[in-house]
């Protein structure tokens, strides 16, 4: 069976490189059908539904009300169960673990700092690009079951390395699975020569780096 293609609402994260990427890393998980699986910052609800259509019980979240629409349309129109909740990252699932946590957040670096508005909170992280990921990297662990798996993908603008310090430090074993060069899309055009003068890009970056970090509680 194909992936599957779900439809983006207007004001709502669609699909993009980076989702294609985490699907590729959630294909090679040897998880078992009714396994909990977790994504939070959902969208669409893209990857919660290609966990959905290997049998998984899914959990989709998201602080967007327009998103859990989203999800939840995408999720009938499929005829793929999830449950579709809205929250702050792990605010509405807390008490409850995971056999696999899916991760898209927002990751891109801010020439502004606080709390994005409107659109941007899908890709604006703070200055450093951290806003979310550090939350994730923070929090996530505590919910994962052993033998759990967090999959989680980012930029190489925001600090991969420090993802897996983190996540190693919370007793995970993190690594850098998979990476992809993209270029630079409408966001990153425009803010292209911050980025330079922060010395997060140099003179000849003319593309991204994607990369997903692979986290694993110890059984």
């Amino acid at each position: 069976m194909g992936a599957v293609n779900p439809l983006a609402l207007p004001g709502v994260y669609a699909p993009q490189e980076d989702t294609e990427l985490l699907a590729g890393a959630l294909s090679e998980e040897p998880l078992p059908p009714g396994a909990e699986a977790l994504d939070v910052g959902t969208g669409s609800g893209a990857l919660a539904l290609e966990a959905a259509r290997r049998g998984m019980r899914v959990t989709a979240v998201d602080v967007s009300r327009r998103a859990v629409w989203a999800a939840r349309l995408n999720g009938l129109l499929t005829g793929l169960p999830l449950r579709a909740r809205r929250g702050n990252l792990f605010s509405p699932v807390r008490g409850q673990s995971f056999d696999l946590i899916l991760a898209n957040p927002p990751y891109v670096p801010a020439p502004h700092d606080g709390q994005p508005r409107g659109a941007a909170r899908a890709w604006d992280a703070g200055g450093d690009g951290r806003l979310v990921l550090d939350r994730i990297c923070r929090e996530a662990p505590d919910l994962l079951r052993p033998g759990g798996v967090l999959l989680l993908v980012q930029s190489a603008l925001s600090d991969p390395e420090r993802t897996l310090t983190t996540l190693r430090a919370a007793g995970l074993k993190a690594a850098v699975t998979r990476r992809q060069r993209i270029a630079f899309g409408p966001v990153l055009r425009e803010r292209e020569r911050w980025l330079r003068q922060r010395g997060l890009l140099s003179a000849t970056d003319d593309e991204e780096e994607l990369v997903v970090v692979r986290a694993e509680r110890p059984v």
